[in-house]
């Protein structure tokens, strides 16, 4: 045999016995018997390991592609007879809301409520000198279908009420109110005078005949016997009053006050949840869930809180969303927690 001819024979002998030995990983049948051709054990490792790998990846795709779960939402519940329901955690205007020289991020908190499922909104006129219900409008000029809007006149005239309505629609750049209300009613002389054939209950009567507001209410915060002449005297819609845990330790709001407004089936907002944050302590009231938990287990409509940042609008969403009614042990539980300083919890009783 040339010696040309036999290096291309064994050139290509040697490539073959490197697919069939090498690279192949194959068996093959000698004398009868399969035998692994060396190398196979690396090839089956390799096969598996790519497996996993390929299972790894499927499942990361899956993953990704996966929606986020949702936040739970938060609960509603009936406004009296107004045919509402509104969320159990409300957004109040005072706070950061209130600041005119914090509008973007008064703007972001109310934009944080409402993406968060909060649909009742309560301000009014006196807020920071007017800048919560500017900058309240500053959204509603966007998004005011998806809010039951409220605030109030603490003027007790005719004419001062009709005059301060004007002024809130055009802050709120709206053309009507969901709710408006007689604010901070204390004495029995407020009811009086907003009584009178001159005074505001009138003006609101006239405005609801006209379409300028929808429904009517009475608020305060210092003495609950005020406040029950004032829902037995006049069919007011709503009642926005005083409640946390303190209360029943002095002049209870949620005694004959909260029983009568129920009966009456009168939408009902609770205010001052945390008293300005004074019902917190380190031995007593010490979590905002308490705080809330406390007041969602009365037949309350919803409580309205102050903001600070977006970050309480999360946190107070999140507890109105996992709410669980407290039993009776629970909720006497944190009475006696916040007793030793109730006085400085109805604080807006002695002093406002």
């Amino acid at each position: 045999m040339k010696r040309r001819t036999f290096l291309k024979k064994l050139g290509g002998w040697i490539a073959a016995f490197l697919v069939i030995a090498g690279f192949g990983g194959l068996t093959y049948r000698l004398f009868g018997e399969d035998k692994l051709v060396p190398g196979e054990e690396v090839k089956k490792d390799t096969e598996e390991r790519d497996l996993e790998v390929g299972k790894a990846e499927e499942e990361k795709k899956e993953e990704k592609d996966k929606p986020e779960e949702e936040d739970k939402m938060i609960p509603q519940r009936k406004l009296g007879k107004t045919g509402f329901a509104v969320s159990l955690f409300s957004l109040g205007g005072e706070a950061t809301v209130e600041q005119a020289d914090r509008t973007d991020e008064a703007e972001a908190i109310i934009n944080r409520a409402l993406d968060k499922g909060v649909n009742y909104i309560d301000t009014a006129p006196t807020y920071g000198g007017g800048g919560s219900e500017a900058n309240i409008g500053r959204v509603m000029e966007y998004r005011r279908d998806e809010v039951f809007l409220a605030t109030k006149t603490g003027d007790r005239s005719y004419d001062g009420t009709m005059r301060l309505v004007e002024e809130s629609l055009g802050r709120l750049r709206t053309d009507y109110l969901d709710l408006y209300q007689l604010h901070n009613v204390r004495t029995e002389n407020d009811l009086e005078r907003a009584f009178a054939e001159d005074g505001a209950v009138k003006a609101l009567e006239k405005l609801k005949d006209e379409g300028v507001i929808r429904f009517t209410g009475i608020t305060g915060h210092r003495d609950p016997e005020v406040l029950l002449n004032g829902i037995r005297e006049y069919p007011f819609d709503c009642l926005l009053m005083f409640f946390n845990a303190g209360d029943i330790h002095y002049a209870p709001f949620q005694k004959q006050l909260l029983e009568e407004a129920v009966q009456k089936e009168m939408g009902i907002i609770a205010m001052k949840v945390t008293a300005r944050g004074r019902i917190f302590r380190e031995n007593g009231i010490s979590s905002m869930k308490q705080a809330l938990d406390y007041v969602f287990s009365f037949p309350i409509s919803t409580a309205i809180v102050g903001i600070s940042d977006q970050a309480e609008v999360d946190e107070n969403a999140r507890i109105a969303a996992e709410f669980k009614q407290l039993e009776d042990r629970e909720l006497k539980e944190i009475e006696e927690l916040i007793k030793p300083y109730s006085e400085e919890a109805n604080y807006f009783k002695h002093h406002w």
